[in-house]
């Protein structure tokens, strides 16, 4: 009998990402990601499945501990992988054993799908971060943050001090920055991490550097010609005080680069290039229309289009929003993609609508969309191949409330209006066996209007009638909810507890203007919308007005924090990650700086400090009387664990019902990312907490947890 799940259930689940699909559409490669035996770190393997389902899908690597992005040589023979397995499977005594000694572990492998062990074929001092093949096979483009191509050679550069005599002092281990921007949340330091481009010879592994500087170069792309590489980078003079990136082009042989994106305020990203070698398909755009829309832009590759208002902006009459972040903690979001058609005449993308991420292409001609997909489902990534005819065949990953995510293929012919041959068909099961014994719930959508704007909603119901209900805010703002799965949603309702989730003004997936609605407004106005869903909830009688609770992660807890400051209804409060305090969150962390506070509130904390303390939860904090549950991980590097100490401190100082839950190694993600056994407990004290108010109807705050730190 299929049972509600647990908070444990989650550590059995099997996450596909980075699906690639081979030259002749016949097969798909991409990383499964696992719990390992111990609960305490993942492992990764590459997977290969055949699209006619001839076999199975099937491990293909080792999976000791990180396999993962598969590649597929252009001639479809060969597959490309990173791998950390060189400590595992190769004796290299002269180079020590120690993991935390070794900055080497991560190197490009190669397998031969005719038979065969893999090989590694990098050996860059500092390991490789990513890479692509040439078109023709012969070479790739390697990011890593090695300085030489030698260890001696790396040695010298950064100036690394040979042994230390016996007796000696140890080296200093000051760090030193002249710029912001010197942490990364979920890295740590990155000032001395920063990765670049370098050519690998894909027989021999011989290497030579390509490209150098302040910032890396993401979003790599050859062009079909195999002699130029697009990236996106920032070179702007001060590049840590404004948040810009444009697109450039490099001459592989030659070394010259040529900035192909122009403007005062850019943000392009993502190059994909279009079969002729003469234009580049780019999203983004440019500042302050894109701000909080990335468009689907066409780029001379020349440099002729490097002006202020340089480019052809195909989707922005549209009011698409590609690239937009879906949420979940079990399906893994991936970074956006444009991938052109083989004749050039589309290009696919994934962007949103009515909560259901989905795949689109686009004219590069008349700039006309067409949406592929039409489901209540998360695609979360993909990839594509050409068919006979002009078709294109898709390798995508999919999910649903019920469903964790699955490879998937759809075909889709090349004629406009004909669009997709069906629904996509699944080429894996991963999780059939766990998903067996369990009893998900299927959300149910709700709609409402606040202030003229109609707000999207769902309800995950615990059963018929009037419910205890906790209501989910998700973070960002500038994120959304939607028809993807949340394991924290289905272990509420399996307790009893209906879900309520929204994507109030400043979500993302309803045009420009919806998502910049909650600008100068992130406490009022997206409360309002929230607390209106869940009037509607208790008006319509699915929701108990005396058992209220109310939670959410980040921005989301912010809201959460907020809104018990203003709203004396809820029995039961969560604040995750959150933000407590407005001018320490843009003076601390990973986001500190003045440029997202101009662009979000018109203004900086140093300017007009009163404005964000006016704004801040921390300043209404005396108001709280709800019992609240503050959670942080000690490194939070994007809202940092002072945001939940000052608030504890208020708090308690004021004799209000509250608890401090700090998470030690982990950072902003632990939902989605974070170490499986802190994963599960989190899941157990959120369910625990609001089980204790909601469905036990007690007062007093629980007792603590039997199994914890310091007892």
């Amino acid at each position: 009998m299929p049972r509600p799940p647990r908070p444990d259930d989650l550590a059995r689940l099997r996450i596909p990402t980075e699906p690639r699909i081979s030259p002749d559409g016949r097969l798909v490669a991409f990383t499964v990601k696992a719990v390992a035996p111990g609960h305490d770190g993942y492992r990764s393997a590459i997977w290969l499945a055949d699209v006619d389902g001839t076999r199975p899908a099937r491990q293909i690597t080792l999976g000791t501990k990180q396999d993962a992005h598969p590649r597929f040589s252009p001639d479809g023979r060969t597959l490309a992988f990173l791998s950390d397995r060189r400590l595992t499977v190769e004796e290299e005594p002269a180079l020590g054993s120690d993991p935390k000694e070794r900055e080497d572990g991560t190197q490009v492998h190669l397998l031969p799908l005719d038979g065969g062990e893999a090989r590694r074929l990098t050996d860059l001092p500092r390991g490789v971060d990513g890479f692509e093949w040439s078109p023709d096979g012969r070479r790739l483009a390697v990011a890593t943050t090695s300085r030489g191509a030698t260890r001696e050679q790396d040695a010298r550069l950064r100036g690394k001090a040979g042994k230390r005599e016996p007796g000696s002092p140890p080296e200093s281990d000051y760090r030193y920055t002249d710029r912001l921007g010197y942490l990364f949340n979920g890295v740590g330091f990155v000032n001395d991490r920063i990765a670049h481009l370098w050519l690998v010879d894909a027989q021999t592994g011989e290497s030579r550097r390509l490209t150098g500087g302040p910032t890396a170069e993401e979003g790599v792309a050859w062009a079909p010609d195999g002699q130029r590489i697009a990236y996106a980078t920032n070179r702007r003079r001060d590049h840590d005080l404004r948040f810009r990136s444009d697109v450039w082009v490099l001459d592989v042989d030659s070394g010259v680069e040529t900035r192909v994106t122009g403007g005062e305020d850019p943000v392009f990203f993502a190059p994909a290039w279009l079969p002729d070698g003469r234009a580049l398909a780019v999203l983004g755009g440019r500042l302050p229309e894109n701000g909080y829309r990335s468009d689907i832009w066409i780029i001379a590759a020349d440099g002729s289009d490097a002006t202020p208002d340089g480019g052809e902006n195909l989707s922005g009459r549209h009011d698409l929003m590609p690239g937009a972040a879906m949420n979940s903690d079990v399906t893994i979001g991936e970074g956006p993609r444009l991938l052109a058609s083989e004749d050039g005449a589309w290009l696919t993308f994934i962007a949103p609508v009515d909560g259901s991420a989905e795949l689109w292409r686009i004219g590069t001609r008349d700039g006309e969309p067409e949406r592929l997909t039409r489901d209540r489902h998360f695609i979360s990534s993909f990839d594509q191949a050409a068919t006979p005819r002009g078709g294109s065949r898709l390798a995508l990953v999919r999910s649903t409330p019920t469903d964790p995510p699955d490879v998937h293929v759809l075909d889709v012919a090349g004629r406009r209006g004909k669009g997709a041959s069906g629904r996509p068909e699944p080429l894996t099961q991963l999780n059939a066996e766990v998903m067996g014994d369990l009893r998900l719930v299927e959300p149910i959508e709700r709609r409402w209007t606040v202030d003229g704007r109609e707000i999207q909603g769902w309800l995950v119901p615990a059963g018929a009638g009037r419910r205890p209900v906790v209501t989910e805010i998700h973070g960002g703002p500038h994120t959304l909810y939607g028809w993807s799965p949340f394991w924290e949603f289905q272990v509420l309702a399996g307790e009893g507890m209906s879900v309520f989730s929204a994507n109030p003004r400043g979500s993302e997936g309803y045009g420009r203007d919806f998502n910049e609605a909650n600008l100068r407004d992130w406490g009022p106005g997206p409360m309002r919308d929230v607390m209106a869903g869940i009037e509607a909830l208790v008006a319509d009688g699915l929701a108990d007005p005396d058992r209220l609770g109310v939670t959410g992660g980040s921005y989301g807890g912010y809201l959460t924090t907020w809104i018990v400051a203003h709203d004396a209804r809820f029995r039961a409060a969560l604040t995750a990650r959150s933000v407590s305090d407005m001018a320490m969150l843009f003076l601390t962390g990973d986001i500190s700086g003045g440029d997202w506070a101009e662009q979000e509130f018109k203004t900086v904390p140093w300017k007009d400090p009163g404005y964000f303390r006016e704004i801040s939860p921390l300043t209404h904090a005396m108001n709280i009387r709800t019992p609240l549950l503050i959670q942080h991980s000690e490194r939070d590097l994007r809202t940092t664990v002072g945001q939940a100490e000052a608030l504890f401190t208020v708090l308690r100082s004021h004799k209000r019902p509250v608890r401090l839950m700090r998470v030690p190694d982990e950072s902003h993600e632990l939902t989605r990312s974070g170490t499986p056994f802190r994963r599960v407990e989190n899941l157990v004290q959120v369910r625990d907490w609001f089980r204790h108010f909601l469905v036990d109807g007690k007062r007093g705050l629980p007792p603590l947890p039997k199994a914890r730190a310091g007892k």
